[in-house]
């Protein structure tokens, strides 16, 4: 129909040929392969050729690129000089760069739309009188669906119930200001009418019964999609350090090309050699492999960290982790088990044992079980399972555990007020079971409900609810309360109408219900404690309660401070300033700006904070904070929306995991950054060599290539998938501002093990030269044996050395011997396939006429093993001293 939201109901009902019980399964499937899935297919706006060619703007490619076509030229103005071949070799790496970079970034989305596929949108529907909760892809035209507060609207639908109903709409319009809905069209356009829910929105509260007119594409959000672009990605942290490191390695390769070329001519080497010489330069410094290793090492860390359960929404956010110095957890479901059942029943001055048998005598315990099944939104189905809040879950089970509530689920609610995290409490408004007049039936935090009542039901009698009554009931849910036991009042009234009323209510029972925590969490919060992280707890639920929990699981002390949200409130900025220095603290009873206001005071105070959260009212604390983590299982869409990453099976211990992740990731990516630029520095000095030393060139620009792309890639991904060191989680957060490429960083690589590899380089270089006859100034054609023999010595020092490299920089701080030489498998991989490249570079004939190189005798290769072996003795001594936390080594000496 072209305006479903005017027409009568009954004709809507006929012109989707349902009813007011909903559809049929079959029909459901009849429908699903008529219309197709309520899913939305978003157009490929950028086509993979132009991804591919995208692979070509970076400035490594284009420097590499500029060197290749420096190489043509010169190949032009002087031929069959070789040049050709460094040319072809130049474009030859940019183009398998791009091949790499591109086939990892695919799969890479291809990763992130199957992690998509574990966090299915569920929704709840009637069919055939039934509710049932299917995928939201499964919603048919004609369905019957049921909105609760925090759900995404799967469909395009008109309301035909609804209880205060606001919906964020904001997807749609811009507005950030939710809307209230109502029964009656008040709009000529259906998609401004407030009796219409669409596609995408988000259920802010109350609740709500739909007709779906539209699914999938044809919804109102699908129209738009067909219209809308893809926008660019904003750049993360990590992004922003690796553009810094390439444009510092950059800068370094270009002035030092341009500089030796300046040199090369003035000492008159030639404007050719000069200019191969520069382009050897860019090359030498360049890493080539960086790109494709940081990918595929993201890409490993996000695998990684699918297995252990948490969801990381942008790959390269997990380094965000490795700095939270604040966790802000909530309690429910993260801390504990969210098995929350009804522990103890106090009414009549008495606490019942759970399993008491319900008698006809016992007019208070009756009335509870009525007030437990009627001011609930929880459902119970023919075969007697149960979905809903797991707080209103346990209520229901709980009555029915009593006896039978079959008859009482069968009264008429008239009314509703939802509960809100704001007021903390709910009403529903039922017809009485004699017909005849109206019940108000109040449930919430037992502070509120005894705020609201005038009177007390005890021995079957309503009496005056005075100052003594109230004393003893505060005592009961205190006791409950410092058993770890949350408190939930119940209370009731008469009505003559189907108003909700505030006030007049007759308090009836509290039930005290437990949620044990989890048998992980105790030692997740001590790993937290031992990396410098601070746990706050930030709850809405009563402050004896939270405070029970925290020291069940040591998160708390008697030195903590508990704060509820009165407290909270009182306080200006400065005194929470000053609070949020404390070590424990709990937040109570607390508001949703009250998390949000949290949150940002701990920021300006220059802290990292993960927030986590499951409901709609996490969400603004969830998206303001710089890690914010939502609950897979129980989370609503609006907080997963909101978040960051999320956690597959709610448990803090795998926030903690998760953070250990993040500091392992930046530490690898540090890793194999000093493996692969500790190699530059015996690939640069060759040149320098030439031009100042008037020598034979010792090293040439396609066997620094095979040392960037052939012998480096798979050792430098070893790197990038090192486990934590030990004591990843004993150190403090790492600053805000620390970078991938530091001083130090650059001094060890390029000072001292970049130094000693070239040392070995021209050790062996030079000894072969002088063995064979080699007379200081003699020139040598790039054909002559022992020129080829020497060359090659270089490559193998270089080959040997980083060998060497690669194992210390497995570990920071910890020794070779204790982390294990042969765990990594893949840096033993690539040791393996170094030395393979190495054979067949030096012995395989069709590769000696290719990279100019020619065999060498097992004491030749030897050569440069001592100053292997000096590299791993030094480093192992340097590592026992940053162990000692010397001062000088940990200035100096630390990476």
């Amino acid at each position: 129909m072209e305006k479903p939201h005017q027409c009568p109901i009954s004709e809507l009902y006929q012109s989707l040929d349902s009813h007011e019980t909903g559809l049929s399964d079959e029909e459901a499937e009849r429908r699903i392969k008529a219309f197709g899935t309520n899913e939305l297919h978003v157009r490929q706006q950028t086509p993979g050729y132009i991804k591919f060619l995208l692979q070509f703007k970076n400035f490594f490619a284009v420097l590499l690129m500029v060197g290749g076509s420096l190489a043509f030229f010169a190949d032009y103005l002087d031929p069959e000089q070789g040049n050709f071949y460094i040319g072809c070799a130049l474009y030859g790496v940019v183009l398998l760069n791009a091949i790499f970079t591109f086939i990892q970034a695919y799969q890479s989305e291809k990763i992130m739309q199957s992690f998509q596929k574990m966090l299915p949108t569920m929704v709840n529907i009637e069919r055939e009188g039934e509710v049932k909760q299917i995928a939201a892809s499964q919603v048919v035209p004609g369905d019957i669906m049921l909105l609760y507060e925090g759900d995404k609207v799967s469909a395009d639908g008109r309301l035909i119930r609804v209880n205060q109903l606001q919906v964020d709409m904001s997807s749609l319009t811009g507005e950030s200001t939710p809307e209230t809905l109502q029964l009656e069209a008040d709009s000529e356009n259906p998609y401004q009418s407030r009796n219409m829910v669409f596609s995408g929105t988000l259920v802010q509260s109350g609740n709500a019964k739909v007709l779906v007119c539209e699914t999938g594409m044809a919804t109102q959000i699908g129209k738009i999609v067909e219209l809308t672009k893809q926008t660019s990605n904003v750049e993360t942290p990590i992004g922003k350090e690796l553009n810094y490191f390439i444009k510092i390695i950059s800068s370094i390769a270009i002035v030092l090309g341009i500089s030796f070329f300046a040199v090369s001519v003035a000492i008159g080497k030639g404007e050719i050699s000069s200019l191969i010489f520069a382009i050897g330069i860019i090359v030498a410094n360049v890493p080539e492999g960086l790109l494709p290793t940081v990918t595929l090492a993201l890409t490993m860390a996000s695998k990684r960290m699918a297995r252990k359960n948490a969801l990381i929404k942008n790959l390269e956010s997990v380094e965000t982790l490795g700095s939270t110095t604040v966790i802000c957890t909530d309690k429910t479901g993260t801390l504990t088990q969210n098995k929350i059942s009804v522990n103890s029943l106090i009414t009549n001055q008495r606490e019942y044992d759970v399993g008491l048998s319900l008698t006809a005598d016992d007019v208070e315990l009756h009335i509870a079980r009525r007030v437990m099944t009627l001011c609930n939104n929880a459902h119970l189905d023919s075969e007697l399972k149960y979905s809903g809040d797991s707080t209103e879950v346990a209520l229901l089970a709980y009555a029915e555990k009593l006896t039978s509530i079959k008859g009482i689920v069968q009264t008429k609610r008239l009314a509703e007020k939802p509960f809100t995290s704001e007021d903390k409490y709910m009403v529903t408004v039922n017809e009485s079971p004699e017909g005849d007049h109206f019940h108000a039936y109040l449930k919430g935090a037992p502070e509120v409900v005894m705020a609201m009542c005038d009177q007390i039901h005890l021995n079957g009698q309503k009496v005056a609810f005075t100052d003594a009554y109230r004393k003893q009931v505060v005592a009961q849910y205190m006791s409950l309360a410092e058993r770890g036991e949350r408190g939930l009042a119940l209370a009731y009234r008469n009505l003559d109408n189907d108003g909700i009323p505030d006030a007049h209510y007759i308090f009836v029972a509290v039930v005290g219900m437990i949620d044990p925590p989890r048998v992980e969490v105790p030692e997740a919060i001590l790993k937290c404690r031992q990396a410098g992280i601070r746990v706050f707890m930030l709850t809405g639920d009563f402050g004896p309660t939270a405070k029970a929990i925290g020291k069940q699981i040591g998160l708390f002390s008697e030195n903590g401070k508990v704060l509820n949200g009165d407290e909270l409130s009182a306080l200006d900025e400065a005194g929470l300033s000053s609070l949020l220095d404390e070590n424990e603290l709990i937040f109570a009873r607390i508001t949703p700006a009250q998390k949000l206001k949290i949150v940002q005071a701990l920021q300006k105070k220059d802290q990292i904070v993960t927030v986590t959260g499951d409901g709609v009212n996490d969400a603004p604390a969830l998206k303001n904070a710089d890690m914010g983590v939502a609950m897979g299982l129980m989370g609503t869409d609006v907080a997963k929306e909101a978040s960051n990453m999320v956690l597959m099976d709610d448990n803090f211990a795998t926030i903690v995991t998760a953070i250990e992740e993040g500091r392992t990731i930046f530490d690898n990516i540090k890793k194999f950054i000093a493996y692969i630029l500790t190699s530059n520095i015996p690939q640069i000095l060759p040149f320098i060599a030439y031009v100042l030393l008037d020598i034979p060139l010792p090293l040439t620009v396609v066997l620094i290539l095979a040392i960037d792309l052939g012998t480096d890639i798979i050792p430098a991904l070893g790197l990038g998938s090192e486990k934590p060191e030990t004591d990843v989680m004993n150190k403090p957060p790492r600053a805000r501002h620390e970078r991938l490429l530091t001083r130090n960083l650059l001094f060890m690589s390029y000072g001292i093990v970049g130094m000693i590899q070239a040392a070995a380089g021209f050790f062996s270089y030079f000894y072969i030269l002088l063995d064979g006859g080699w007379q200081w100034g003699e020139a040598l054609a790039v054909s002559d044996p022992l020129y080829r023999q020497a060359i090659t010595a270089f490559f193998a020092s270089i080959i040997i050395c980083q060998i060497a490299d690669v194992l210390i920089c497995r570990t920071r701080r910890q020794s070779i011997l204790t982390v294990g030489i042969f765990v990594n498998k893949l840096v033993l991989l690539g040791v393996v396939s170094e030395l393979i490249l190495l054979a067949l570079i030096a012995y395989v004939p069709l590769m000696n006429t290719f990279f100019g190189t020619a065999p060498l005798e097992l004491w030749q290769l030897s050569l440069s093993i001592p100053f292997a072996i000096t590299i791993i003795i030094a480093d192992e001594i340097r590592r026992v001293f940053v162990r000692r936390e010397n001062r000088f080594v940990l200035k100096w000496l630390t990476w």
